[in-house]
């Protein structure tokens, strides 16, 4: 446990202070020629263009780090298992920093360019929406695909389980979702959705938690979140909540500081406050995940 926590903090510190480098790496074009070769490869009618196809993707690079995984799982190994552990989180995080996008949709100086840096959000670019909501939804929607996704499968499965999310979730949306034949492209999406549900729901928890407790859980509730269908919409619900909540607790005191007229309250919560406040409750949500994290590292230091 305690190399798993040592391998999240370099990967992250890593990510953060070197951004060309971490730009040049987190390169998965070699999967999409892989997913291009199988669909040559095989015909009409076979195993690949069936609902589970998408095993035949992923089975040969999860095999190979999962070998080299129990390969290096030894007391004396232990070096090398934090190095690959470093290398695969680092590999599959992101791709893109979560702040910088955020920071750019913020400096735009037009509506085209605001669009345009929106875009990078979305998987798909044509979805981008400029409304606060969808904003909010898309941050929150981002940080568990770039980074709660790929921690929580690391976590729970090591290198394994961090390769095996960014695997899943490339073949269910974005360019590569578009290679894979119809049915094939449906079986990705449902691994996904699978990958994605307890994600969601311990993300919605710490939200509460870092958050409006009772608005966050009232959210959750209305939106699905209690129930075991394989969607997470509950969690954009939930952080448009928590953020709708802290912008009027804001806003509540800057009235009581006699700042009461709309265009003071612009200058002072700032240009779309809700990407700030939505970025500040995906940072405070990984917070907690590496605190306890920590915790459960001193708990089994201690026993």
């Amino acid at each position: 446990m305690s190399i798993t926590l040592i391998a999240v903090v370099i990967a992250l510190a890593l990510g953060h202070a070197a951004p060309a480098l971490a730009a040049s790496v987190r390169d998965f074009g070699w999967y999409g020629h892989w997913l291009r070769w199988l669909d040559r490869r095989f015909p009409e009618g076979g195993f690949w263009r069936g609902r589970y196809g998408i095993a035949l993707a992923l089975l040969p690079p999860l095999l190979a780090v999962g070998l080299f995984q129990l390969a290096v799982d030894a007391p004396l190994l232990g070096l090398a298992g934090l190095v690959l552990g470093v290398a695969v989180l680092f590999y599959c995080w992101g791709p893109r920093d979560l702040d910088v996008d955020v920071e750019a949709i913020v400096a735009a100086p037009d509506p085209v360019a605001r669009r345009e840096a929106a875009s990078r959000l979305w998987p798909d670019p044509a979805q981008a929406s400029l409304d606060a909501p969808s904003l909010v939804s898309a941050v929150v929607t981002s940080a568990q695909r770039r980074w709660f996704g790929v921690l929580f499968w690391f976590l729970l499965l090591g290198p394994f389980g961090a390769l095996l999310y960014r695997l899943a979730a490339l073949a269910a949306e974005g360019d590569d979702a578009r290679l894979l034949p119809a049915d094939t492209a449906a079986g990705a999406r449902w691994l996904h959705g699978l990958l994605d549900w307890p994600v969601a729901q311990l993300m919605a928890l710490s939200m509460a938690l870092v958050g409006d407790f009772d608005t966050v859980v009232g959210a959750w509730k209305d939106n699905g979140g209690a129930s075991f269908r394989l969607d997470a919409g509950f969690l954009a619900a939930a952080a448009r909540a928590s953020v709708k909540s802290e912008l009027a607790d804001e806003a509540l005191d800057y009235v009581e500081e006699g700042v009461a007229s709309p265009t003071a309250l612009v200058r002072e919560l700032g240009e779309l406050p809700e990407l700030r406040d939505a970025m500040s409750l995906a940072w405070r949500t990984l917070l907690l995940w590496l605190a306890v994290l920590a915790l459960f590292v001193l708990a089994g230091w201690v026993s």
